[in-house]
């Protein structure tokens, strides 16, 4: 078994950009600039944009964090959104997700300029995705692929099943994996909540992406030897014997998988940094599109 090391790849991508933006500034050029808006207190949301902000200041890019309580009106975000896409100093920007239930991800997510979609999520970045031309890829999706690559990780002609079919990681994972480029050339399954015999599927396949945020919900007896297992879950999970009072689980039962893969990523230190190098690296990529 090997550890697939998101953290490790993430270092290596942070260095190649952290170069790149040194020799923008030898030759006078503009910094990246990225901004996220930030609404609640969530701890999850709250500790991927502060890791966001650090790869930021780790790479030597420009940040700015924008917060907002939770009973913020919709239509005040929506107004920083459009203030954020007029802000010729940004280049691009994220809102953070989940949002509180008052306000419509959907509209919020499609108010911003696909320009400065550095998530990835805005309809004309997905239509361009699913047409494999330039565009923003889904920051999740595109490290995973970008830590299989990076890995070395065989993925023509294989079998793979993901378990999720949400709009940020599973079905543009999918489209991803299956499409006619390395990574890619996989075939596909992509499995949710009505899917049955999941177990029997699951064991067929070579490479296996959980993303359902169930802890522990991959069990052993549901993954082949020798099997690619890439756990996208990043739960919180109460546990008052610990200093903080949680914990962080993945999808899979790490301890009893593991021993069966041929790769695993670990939780964390493997998908999650991995999001945060895609969403620098299309940082990097608005501002080059912008010819400045």
């Amino acid at each position: 078994m090997h550890l697939l090391d998101g953290k490790a790849t993430s270092e290596e991508i942070k260095r190649e950009l952290a170069l790149a933006v040194q020799e923008r500034k030898r030759n006078g050029k503009k910094i990246p600039h990225l901004a996220a808006i930030l609404v609640g207190n969530d701890g999850g949301s709250l500790t991927y944009v502060n890791a966001k902000v650090k790869a930021c200041e780790q790479i030597g890019f420009e940040s700015t964090l924008i917060k907002y309580d939770e009973s913020v009106p919709e239509e005040i975000l929506l107004a920083k959104v459009q203030t954020l896409n007029d802000d010729k100093s940004v280049d691009g920007f994220i809102v953070q997700l989940p949002l509180p239930k008052h306000i419509d991800e959907l509209k919020i997510t499609q108010a911003i300029d696909p320009r400065k979609d550095v998530d990835g999520f805005h309809p004309v970045n997905l239509g361009n995705m699913i047409l494999n031309i330039s565009g923003f890829l889904p920051a999740t999706p595109a490290g995973i692929v970008e830590l299989l690559k990076r890995n070395n990780i065989e993925t023509e002609g294989k079998n793979c099943v993901i378990i999720g079919r949400s709009n940020i990681v599973g079905q543009p994972l999918s489209i991803l994996l299956a499409q006619n480029t390395n990574p890619g050339n996989c075939t596909v399954t992509l499995t949710h909540s009505k899917t049955k015999n999941l177990k029997g599927i699951c064991k067929a396949a070579d490479i296996l992406v959980a993303a359902i945020g169930r802890p522990g919900f991959v069990t052993e007896d549901m993954v082949k030897e020798g099997a690619v297992v890439i756990d996208v879950g990043t739960t919180r999970v109460i546990d008052d014997s610990r200093a903080r009072g949680w914990y962080l689980s993945g999808d899979v039962d790490f301890e009893k998988v593991a021993p069966k893969c041929s790769y695993i990523t670990p939780v964390p230190g493997g998908v999650g940094p991995m999001t945060i190098a895609s969403l620098m690296i299309n940082t990097l990529k608005a501002m080059e599109l912008k010819g400045k």
